[in-house]
């Protein structure tokens, strides 16, 4: 055996022996998976097939989804079909999810009837919806029951499962009622109805709710796992704060991506093939390049201009960049902003008023740094400016203004145009915005040349 091999396999079991131990160093499923990261794809099957069965459910779902699917294709059909019924709804579908259409049809063969009807039923819903994170792992109780009955009812048909923390009331047809946590069924005299501990308050989600909305109402009512219903108020399972932290990781990340000016990952960054992450990101890439050749356009347009002063052109990438950040700033905001319901596209008038307003101060600010700094230059003769450096100082002042207050409106009105178009304001990222104003800025930059320079360089 090579040397590589006798230390993989005494990593691995060493890490089975923590992972099984029962002292106070045993580890978690998210810390077995965690380093099953740093393991060689056939040194993770193998350890994975040397965990019991019951410990290969229990970190199935931490792991990766490549991992997942070179771990069920390597199984005999028997063990695949074994592990995907055992693992709960939510994590089974989040696996369905990463496959293609063929993978995806072949592996539902393996699930029991009622699994696959299951699973194929939520893998119906959008890939954005909150019945993707979906969890069938509930337990439900009758408002006529006594404490008692319900503890004793609870003891005998509910598994212990991550879902138990809280138990629902529904009536004869499924409806629900009302959410009771488990510690009012402890504190509460065994003799009392069910009904008489409601607090006649339930908050709950739509099965078509998108995921999004799900992760408002966990931050805003501060729940750990939320009941979901259809449109006739029927009980179809629970949302856990898990699955919604995950879902608000992912979209933070692809609205991260996006806004750098490139396509979202469909896995992460290491897992991602290559010329996959060279696709991804040649789109956008290519798009932007183009968008920037309207820039020599624009220049080209003002080559006179540029011949006769050729100063003016020393202050092109100082007038551009400026306007680009202040773009780029505003976008942030806004786009962050509306992702956490701070703002909505009905606000577009303050948003404005408001941009306009900053993007002036913005631009007194740099403008005066700009006048300041051809002042300075010329006065310790460090730079000769010519006899009219003065309407030149006054120049770069005023087109800092404008083309400043330019990159504030468009960087915040552009994701709200967007929204407004049911389009991801994420896709207005940094660099389009930087382009857009890179264009424009030039338009302002030597229009205002060109009139306060009359005469005198022009």
């Amino acid at each position: 055996m090579k040397i590589k091999d006798i230390t993989q396999k005494l990593f691995r079991d060493n890490i089975m022996a923590l992972f099984r131990s029962n002292n106070s160093h045993k580890l978690h499923p998210a810390e077995v998976a965690e380093v099953f990261k740093n393991l060689p794809v056939d040194s993770i099957i193998g350890a994975f097939n040397s965990f019991s069965y019951d410990n290969q459910m229990q970190i199935f779902p931490y792991l990766d989804p490549i991992i997942q699917k070179r771990l069920v294709l390597s199984m005999p059909p028997v063990n695949a079909s074994a592990l995907l019924n055992a693992i709960s709804l939510d994590d089974r579908v989040a696996f369905y999810s990463t496959l293609k259409d063929t993978e995806r049809g072949e592996l539902l063969e393996l699930l029991t009837p009622d699994n696959k009807k299951a699973t194929f039923d939520i893998l119906g819903y959008p890939k954005q919806s909150v019945a993707r994170l979906i969890n069938n792992q509930f337990a439900t109780l009758k408002k006529e029951m006594s404490i008692a009955e319900a503890n004793e009812y609870l003891r005998r048909h509910q598994p212990d499962t991550e879902t138990a923390n809280v138990i629902y009331v529904v009536d004869e047809q499924g409806k629900l009622i009302e959410d009771i946590p488990v510690r009012r069924l402890v504190l509460n005299e065994p003799t009392k109805k069910i009904e008489d501990i409601m607090d006649k308050f339930c908050v709950k989600l739509n099965i078509n709710d998108s995921k999004e909305d799900a992760i408002q109402k966990f931050k805003e009512y501060d729940r750990v796992v939320l009941p979901v219903t259809n449109e006739d108020d029927i009980l179809m399972g629970v949302v856990t704060i898990d699955d919604v932290l995950d879902a608000d990781e992912q979209r933070n990340t692809r609205e991260m991506q996006k806004f750098g000016g490139m396509e979202s990952l469909d896995y992460p960054y290491v897992k991602t093939p290559f010329f996959s992450l060279v696709k991804k990101r040649a789109g956008w890439l290519i798009i932007l390049f183009l968008s920037e050749m309207l820039t020599a356009t624009a220049m080209g347009y003002f080559d006179k201009e540029i011949s006769k002063a050729v100063v003016l052109a020393l202050f092109v990438p100082l007038i551009i960049s400026s306007g680009g950040n202040c773009g780029s700033q505003a976008a942030t905001l806004i786009i962050r902003a509306m992702a956490v319901k701070e703002l909505s596209i009905r606000d577009w008038w303050y948003v404005m008023r408001r941009e306009i307003s900053s993007g002036i101060t913005l631009g007194i600010i740099l403008g005066a740094i700009g006048f300041l700094r051809i002042t300075t230059w010329q006065q310790l003769h460090w730079y000769d400016y010519g006899p009219h450096w003065i309407l030149l100082a006054s120049t770069i002042f005023f087109s800092l203004i404008g083309i400043v207050m330019w990159g504030t409106l468009s960087g915040s009105m552009i994701p709200m145009v967007l929204k407004s178009f049911k389009l991801d304001p994420a896709a207005s990222s940094a660099p389009f915005v930087a382009t857009l104003v890179d264009v424009t800025g030039l338009i302002i930059y030597f229009t205002i040349a060109a009139i306060i320079l009359k005469g005198t360089y022009l």
